[in-house]
């Protein structure tokens, strides 16, 4: 409103949007992606990336990037997180909180396809397969590849379908799923309004965490999907009598409910003008 009065400017608004994210629950077995003219092969294996790797890369200690030759700062770190020099030494990508894996051996041209492997490999983390939403804590790794002798017939047109193809396969035998941002407020209210608060969580699909009472005041801290709440800042009002006031101590992602998910999923795929089947 600011900007139409004090700037004159005109603003096109829209509802605003959840972002997602896109994972797996277990591991897949390899999966061929074949080149549109058949003379290529990728297999591939999708699988969810450690914890504690996954929060080394959150926390900038495992740094993210393309790796084209050894990496200290990587290397010491999987070190000490428990990886072997072999399985290190694999490692080609991580990106967006997801990693890459070479485990090719010997095969000849594997160097001259790797950078569009990886390119492959970053278009399907920035849209997965669900509902072309970001990915996260994911694994992939190349397990073997069958290429052409000739060049010309490796090129992007070829490689970059079969990577899709065997990472989005793989995602889904790997029983792909979504993850929904979540928020942890704390809310301050006058006690008496307890039962109200507790409704309002309720309705929201929010999980209450705790309660402190002090006096005739009460903190309320609970966990609510961002999803849930679009005009929260009304409804506390309306529950408190425009008494409560609610701080956001944490965000996070967690797994959307299995009864949504497919409604979820249809209304993100309406949204961006894609089909209803994956």
């Amino acid at each position: 409103n600011r900007i139409k009065t004090e700037k004159g400017l005109d603003v096109q608004t829209s509802p605003p949007i959840v972002v997602y994210r896109e994972t797996v629950g277990k591991e897949s077995p390899s999966v061929e992606g074949r080149s549109p003219n058949k003379h290529n092969s990728f297999f591939i294996q999708v699988e969810p990336l450690e914890d504690e790797i996954y929060e080394a890369i959150k926390s900038g200690e495992l740094p993210e990037g393309r790796i084209k030759k050894r990496n200290q700062e990587v290397s010491d770190k999987l070190l000490e997180l428990g990886w072997t020099g072999d399985m290190i030494r694999n490692v080609r990508n991580i990106y967006n909180g997801n990693m890459f894996l070479d485990e090719t051996r010997g095969e000849v041209h594997i160097g001259e396809v790797i950078e569009m492997i990886l390119d492959a490999f970053e278009m399907v983390m920035k849209q997965g397969p669900l509902a072309r939403e970001p990915c996260t804590k994911l694994k992939i790794s190349l397990v073997d590849t069958k290429l052409h002798e000739d060049a010309i017939h490796r090129g992007p047109a070829q490689v970059y379908p079969a990577i899709r193809e065997a990472i989005v396969e793989g995602m889904k035998k790997a029983n792909a799923y979504l993850l929904e941002p979540i928020q942890v407020h704390v809310i301050e209210i006058p006690d008496k309004f307890l039962g109200e608060m507790t409704k309002l969580i309720g309705s929201k699909r929010g999980q209450l965490l705790g309660v402190e009472q002090e006096g005739t005041n009460a903190e309320v801290k609970s966990k609510l999907p961002v999803a849930e709440m679009l005009g929260w800042s009304s409804d506390l009002r309306s529950a408190t009598e425009g008494r409560g006031t609610s701080s956001l101590l944490d965000q996070l992602f967690e797994k959307v409910p299995t009864s949504l998910q497919l409604d979820v999923i249809k209304k993100i795929r309406q949204r961006k003008g894609l089909s209803e089947n994956q």
